[in-house]
């Protein structure tokens, strides 16, 4: 089952309950006695969907989890198609109802096309009869797979890359000069405001990490600021854990695992205040007001002017988080991007001593399309190759062909895809049904959603 089908089955289940709920066909099944099945459907796939988030996950990587997959969206598209014909019967019944001069045309379609009523209700028997057997094995398969329920947010999963720094070789990065004046400007602004968050925001593998540690080891605003502090969030947005790391990042102290929240806060606030301080959160995903309130009470102690930087994808973050708005960073220009992908392949700044190379070196960064994590993986895998086939091979390959283990574009590509809701999975999924490269408008996408019942 590939993930674009498991997308599709998360979404779909909320169709699903919307028409098990529909007064319309809620009517009908009361009609038939089939009200009571029906129920425990309804009852027994909530359950389910409650483990569909680790099951995602775990897909991936367990082939019996897969499997599992592959059944249930089976089983939902069989019982989705029984509710269809229910809603059919019922608008037959509905036209049957009235007087004989009204839509006989269309009365005499859909009697052709559904039979007699005790044809339907026989037959829906029998139908209904075969999903409860294959529901109560899907639901004896479920706990044999051990999977976890999931209680209305994402799951955490272990990060499969090494946290940020603060570190950065700055002559080696490019392209970036603009963003980081502007973000060094709002930063020695004067302000206010008690403290201010500024979120830096983009799609997986801008840049946005790079781009605040090109702002935190800069000369100025090291002297403007008293205090600094970088801290690595990731999706694991744990108040302790912040807590302790971001101390620690600000005092050098060592850990102590035996520290409560309430001591490290009360240790921080007295650490901060009167003093103006930059701390940068990187990679926050957490959308939870609630936790972000209760972590950012120590920083309100801080001197007017004090700043915190965010760096995220989510824009749901900036508008839990931010107090300006947003910095929506943009793509690399094509010239950035090359040079990029030049230092890591070449080690060089252009293709001066490669010259054979470099009509697909130029192709290739065409792919990455202003990505420097494009550019600096593909780039990368080369790194050692001086071969033009081996160079064309590279421009022909698909970029999420590129083994996981030769490069995190895959990983910061499902952690983008994982974080989105499943409705909008559902949508997303929906788009791999377009040929690559095939342009379509806004509005006509829409209405095949729409046509689709997918919004």
């Amino acid at each position: 089952m590939s993930v674009i089908a498991e997308a599709a089955l998360a979404g779909f289940f909320q169709v699903l309950f919307e028409k098990l709920t529909s007064p319309e066909l809620w009517k009908i099944f009361q009609q038939e006695k089939v009200d009571a099945d029906l129920k425990k459907w309804a009852i027994t796939l909530r359950n389910i969907r409650k483990v569909l988030v680790d099951a995602e996950e775990k897909q991936m990587t367990d082939e019996f989890v897969k499997s599992w997959l592959a059944e249930l969206q089976d089983l939902a598209y069989d019982a989705d198609d029984i509710l269809d014909e229910f809603a059919t019967e019922a608008l037959r019944r509905e036209l049957n109802a009235e007087e004989a001069s009204t839509s006989t045309v269309i009365i005499k379609f859909i009697n052709d096309c559904v039979g007699s009523d005790r044809d339907f209700v026989t037959l829906m028997r029998s139908k209904i009869e075969d999903i409860d057997t294959r529901l109560q094995k899907i639901v004896k398969d479920k706990k044999d797979l051990e999977l976890k329920e999931n209680s209305g947010g994402r799951t955490i999963t272990t990060r499969s890359w090494p946290p940020s720094t603060s570190l950065v070789n700055e002559s080696r990065t490019y392209g970036r000069d603009e963003d980081k004046k502007k973000i060094v400007k709002l930063l020695l602004e004067s302000s206010d405001a008690q403290l201010s968050v500024i979120p830096i925001v983009g799609m997986g593998g801008l840049g946005k990490t790079t781009l605040a540690q090109l702002v935190y080891r800069d000369n100025e605003v090291s002297n403007y600021f008293d205090l600094k502090a970088w801290v690595c969030v990731s999706e694991d947005f744990d108040n302790l854990r912040l807590t302790k790391e971001i101390l620690h990042s600000f005092t050098s102290k060592p850990w102590d695992n035996n520290s409560t929240l309430d001591s490290l806060q009360v240790e921080l606030e007295e650490k901060l205040s009167t003093k103006k301080f930059l701390l940068i959160l990187d990679d926050v995903w957490n959308e939870d007001y609630v936790l972000w309130t209760e972590l950012r009470k120590p920083f309100e102690s801080g001197a007017l002017g004090s700043k915190i930087v965010v760096t995220t994808r989510n824009f749901g973050v900036t508008s839990t988080m931010g107090t300006t708005l947003p910095y929506k960073l943009e793509e690399l220009s094509h010239d950035a991007c090359l040079r990029v992908f030049t230092h890591h392949a070449l080690d060089a700044t252009d293709f001066s001593k490669y010259p054979e190379l470099k009509e697909f070196g130029q192709k290739i960064v065409n792919k990455c399309k202003g990505v420097p994590l494009a550019a600096k993986v593909l780039g990368g895998l080369l790194r050692t190759a001086r071969n033009r086939n081996e160079w064309e091979n590279v421009l022909n390959s698909k970029i999420l062909d590129i083994p996981e283990e030769k490069g995190k574009i895959f990983s910061v590509l499902k952690l983008s895809y994982n974080y989105l809701p499943s409705h909008l999975k559902r949508c997303f999924a929906y788009c791999s049904l377009f040929p690559k490269d095939d342009e379509f408008e806004e509005k006509d996408l829409v209405l095949l959603w729409m046509a689709e019942g997918l919004v």
